[in-house]
């Protein structure tokens, strides 16, 4: 017989594991609540049309389609089918995909419910996502994101916000991280400012890519997408530019004095620094002029976040977006948002070992399990301890005593309070602690401020 398996890039997750995620996510969500947020939740699945067109061409490549329930062959064309038209077929077999991200899920949610949302509107969302990509090293085909964004709302103190939800969530983590920062209007204008303005989707998907594949794959990627050598020769100095970000910002001003839109982004860069500059952030803050944020929803500033001690991929992404409801029939409406990749997050917290101990959510306190008469007598202890807030369980059944201690050991339960027969005449628990293996006896009136005094 076969082995089971699961899809590539999926993954298990233990209750240690869990233990560690539910850390993660409960994090993030103090945080969010801390400056507003309030929660949501999608379906798994949306419409094709919904998800369609709305991450770019490789987006859509990403998208996993469900085929349509029943016979979704009879919709088929056949003329297509023996032709192996793909497009076409998928178009005809499949209606429904996996969300590829929370935030276009989030834009139908707002123009279908547009009614109910009092603007601005800041939700958070904690949800898995499914993407069809080539599973490596912190990068998975499912995968959880922690999105948070305002919407109804163009003031750029949202940035701000977001800059100090960044700060304050991987502060509490205990990883030490920089947040990069850019601005679609500064790419529009280098485009424009080289000749190549039409070909702004082109150069931004190729230059976000520089980190990984380096600058002369970028460059190589450039010149297949139509860009001309002229072109890529201007571009070099500005993407690789150094300095700090005041240098930067000077720079930008005089090579984009002639791209109005340029220039647009270069402030709204310098009020948002100007900004954070008041605010006591912890994380470093960098300009970098090579970030893209491959995503076609993007208007004006965007975001990464990189951890320092951890050589992975972006842990935090997301931006400015100014009419992504626009495409559901809702225009005009201007968002922001972040994304916190948590399952990076998770193995950067296990690289760096900067998880609390976990032994707090964990059973502290095992009743052994002689029988009826037995059970009756802990039963009404076992209640009054989960009352009081302890974590505490009884064996299921009445098994050997070895077995039962086995079950204390293998599940890192540190105190197992035996009640047998001549306990129980005197009204009394003997305690036992797995770690020195000491044991004592005491009042069954006692046992919650013995095991309090343990904590």
């Amino acid at each position: 017989m076969q082995k089971p398996s699961i899809p590539k890039g999926t993954r298990d997750f233990s209750p240690e594991e869990m233990e560690k995620r539910n850390y993660i996510f409960d994090t993030i969500r103090r945080v969010f609540y801390l400056y507003g947020f309030k929660p949501i939740e999608t379906p798994a699945m949306e419409n094709l049309a919904t998800l369609m067109g709305k991450y770019g061409e490789e987006g859509d490549k990403l998208l996993f389609k469900i085929l349509n329930s029943g016979d979704f062959l009879s919709e088929v064309d056949s003329d297509d089918f023996e032709n192996r038209r793909l497009v076409k077929l998928m178009n005809q077999m499949c209606e429904k995909g996996l969300r590829y991200d929370l935030t276009v899920p989030f834009a139908r949610f707002v123009t279908m419910h547009r009614n109910e949302i009092t603007f601005p509107f800041k939700r958070f969302q904690i949800q898995p996502v499914w993407r069809a990509d080539r599973p490596q090293k912190g990068r998975y085909r499912e995968f959880f994101q922690c999105d948070a964004d305002i919407v109804g709302s163009d003031s750029l103190l949202n940035e701000v916000e977001l800059i100090q939800i960044m700060d304050e969530a991987y502060n509490r983590f205990g990883i030490r991280v920089r947040i990069l920062m850019n601005n679609r209007k500064i790419l529009s204008g280098i485009a424009e400012i080289i000749g190549e303005a039409e070909k702004i989707t082109e150069i931004t998907t190729a230059i976000d890519k520089l980190d990984k594949i380096g600058l002369e794959k970028t460059n190589e990627e450039l010149a297949s997408k139509g860009i001309g050598k002229e072109a890529i020769a201007k571009l070099q100095p500005i993407i690789l530019f150094n300095g700090s970000n005041r240098e930067k910002l000077t720079a930008l001003k005089e090579m984009l004095a002639f791209s109005a839109t340029g220039i647009k982004g270069v402030e709204e860069m310098e009020i948002i620094l100007n900004k954070t500059e008041l605010l006591e952030i912890r994380s470093e803050i960098e300009l970098d002029l090579s970030l893209a944020r491959g995503l076609n929803y993007y208007t004006g500033a965007i975001f990464e976040v990189k951890a320092k001690d951890v050589s992975i991929g972006s842990i935090t992404g997301g931006g400015r977006y100014d009419n992504l409801t626009g495409v559901f029939g809702m225009p005009g409406v201007s968002g922001v948002g972040i994304s916190f990749g948590a399952d990076r997050i998770f193995d950067v917290l296990n690289q760096l070992e900067l998880y609390p101990d976990p032994t707090a959510q964990r059973t502290h306190a095992l009743f052994v399990n002689f029988g009826e008469k037995e059970e009756n007598f802990v039963l009404p202890l076992l209640f009054s301890l989960r009352k009081a807030g302890v974590n505490a369980e009884i064996y299921p059944e009445s098994a050997k005593i070895k077995k039962q201690m086995s079950y204390a050991d293998a599940n890192r339960i540190p105190y197992v309070i035996i009640a047998g027969e001549s306990e129980i005449q005197e009204n009394k628990v003997s305690v036992k602690n797995m770690l020195t293996g000491e044991q004592q006896t005491l009042a069954a009136s006692k046992l919650l401020d013995y095991l309090s005094s343990q904590a």
